[in-house]
C-alpha cells in the first residue's frame, strides 16, 4: 500500500475512451495493482437509465432522466441488469442530457476526493474524467481502438456471457454511441490535451496494462510516494 507524503491530495488516475475500448478492464487492474479504489462512472448513467426504463419512461426526456439521476447511489451499481445492451443504449441517451451530467458530477468528484478505505487514491473510468470530472488528475489516459476491433471484442464478450450477438448489429450500435458521445454539447467524448492516448487496436490487454503501469509508476515516483 502506498502512502502519500504530505501533499494533501489523493492520487487520481483518469481513464477515458469510447465504448468497448477496454478502459473498464484496465481501470480495475490498475486499481488492484496500485491499491486504489475504482469507479466505473458509466455505471452511474446506466443506473439512471435503468431507473427510467423501470418506470417505462423516455430516456431522452430531460425531466424524467434528471429525476432518476437524483436517486442514483453507488449501491445500485452492482445490479447485473445494468450490463444489458438495452440499458447501455439508454445510458448513452441520458448521458447526453446536461442536467443529468450535472446531477452525477458531484458523486464522481466525491469518490475521487474521498475513496473508500483503505484506498489512498482512485481510478475513474468514463468519457469525460480527464476533461471535466477530474481535470487535475495525476495521470490521464485516453484508451481507444478502431471501431471494427471494438465491435469484435464486444461480440466476443457477449457470446462468452451466453448472449446472442451479431457483429453487424454491434458495429452499428457502437457507431451510434460514438456519434452521441462525441457530438453531445455537454462534456463530449474527447482526449484531454495532456492525456496519454493509447490505441489498443493491435495490443492485447496485458500489453496495454504493462505500458500504463509504467506511466502510473513514474507519476507516483515523481510525486514522491513511498511504499
Amino acid at each position: 500500500m502506498k502512502e502519500w507524503k504530505g501533499k494533501g491530495r489523493l492520487f487520481v488516475v483518469a481513464v477515458d475512451g469510447p465504448a468497448a475500448s477496454g478502459k473498464g478492464t484496465l481501470a480495475r487492474r490498475l486499481a488492484e495493482r496500485f491499491g486504489l479504489a475504482v469507479l466505473d462512472t458509466g455505471s452511474l448513467y446506466r443506473a439512471t437509465a435503468r431507473l427510467v426504463l423501470d418506470e417505462n419512461g423516455d430516456p431522452a426526456d430531460p425531466v424524467t432522466a434528471e429525476a432518476a439521476a437524483k436517486h442514483v447511489d453507488l449501491r445500485l451499481l452492482d445490479d447485473p441488469r445494468l450490463r444489458a445492451d438495452s440499458v447501455a443504449r439508454a445510458a448513452s441517451v441520458v448521458a447526453a442530457i446536461p442536467e443529468v451530467r450535472r446531477e452525477l458530477l458531484g458523486a464522481q468528484r466525491n469518490f475521487a476526493a474521498h475513496p473508500p478505505a483503505p484506498a489512498r487514491g482512485a481510478v475513474l473510468d468514463g468519457r469525460d474524467i480527464g476533461t471535466v470530472v477530474c481535470p487535475q488528475a495525476d495521470v490521464k489516459l485516453f484508451i481507444t481502438a478502431k471501431i471494427e476491433a471494438r465491435a469484435a471484442r464486444r461480440v466476443k464478450e457477449l457470446r462468452e456471457q451466453g448472449a446472442p450477438a451479431i457483429y453487424e448489429n454491434v458495429l452499428q450500435d457502437l457507431n451510434e454511441r460514438d456519434a452521441r458521445d462525441s457530438g453531445r454539447g455537454a462534456a463530449p467524448l474527447k482526449a484531454a490535451d495532456d492525456a496519454h492516448v493509447i490505441d489498443t487496436t493491435m495490443l492485447d490487454a496485458d500489453e496495454v496494462f504493462e505500458r500504463v503501469c509504467r506511466l502510473v509508476a513514474r507519476a507516483l515516483e515523481e510525486k514522491e510516494w513511498q511504499q
